[in-house]
């Protein structure tokens, strides 16, 4: 499946705010936003205009997909999979989206950000109960260990990023010794700190 492969700075600058797709760099002060928090591009200093309605809605669909770094058909699927399920629709989705196992490397604290959990995933770095599991879009069980494999427990990157505690969600449990981690329970949307309106993106494809 095709990935953006461009400079992820244009990113944040375009959605006016940090999205944490370079890791560590997001929390210091090169940061792109903190140097230029406008719109990329020749007249991107006069285009910060004021968004509503469907713009509004819009904006926050693309900020999700770039924040889980998925695009837009697999997007998609993930939102018609939440419609299907019992409960909000909004909730369904974001949980779906915790669940994924490049996601959850990240959010074990393993990687940096998320193109680094997708990276390790897919070289084969990562075992959920015990098994090669090589797809980032993999979504994890309760009861699931993920593991880093035996020849990758000296990573300098993986090493790196456990030694920046950005906090860890209740429905996960790290081990640092050992590398590995469980997941306890389904994320909930209290579980989810990043600044998502949910409730956008379903009536943007409510339309």
């Amino acid at each position: 499946m095709a990935r953006y492969s461009g400079p992820v700075c244009r990113l944040c600058r375009r959605e006016g705010m940090k999205l944490f797709l370079k890791g560590e760099r997001c929390f210091k002060p090169s940061c792109a936003i903190e140097k230029r928090n406008y719109i990329p591009g020749e007249h991107g200093r006069d285009r910060r205009a004021k968004i509503v309605g469907y713009g509004l809605q819009l904006r926050e669909k693309q900020k999700v997909k770039r924040m889980y770094g998925i695009l837009e058909r697999q997007f998609h699927i993930y939102f018609e999979k939440a419609v299907r399920q019992k409960g909000v629709t909004g909730e369904n989705l974001l949980s779906q989206l915790e669940r994924r196992l490049d996601n959850t490397v990240l959010r074990l604290g393993l990687a940096a950000s998320h193109a680094q959990a997708r990276q390790l995933v897919r070289h084969g770095h990562i075992r959920v109960n015990s098994k090669k599991v090589n797809v980032p879009s993999f979504l994890v069980r309760v009861g699931d260990e993920i593991s880093i494999r035996e020849k990758s427990q000296k990573n300098v990157q993986i090493l790196s990023a456990l030694e920046v505690n950005r906090g860890l969600p209740a429905w996960l449990e790290l081990n640092v010794q050992a590398l590995s981690g469980k997941v306890l329970a389904l994320p909930k949307r209290e579980d989810v700190s990043l600044p998502i309106e949910e409730h956008m993106i379903v009536e943007l494809y409510s339309k």
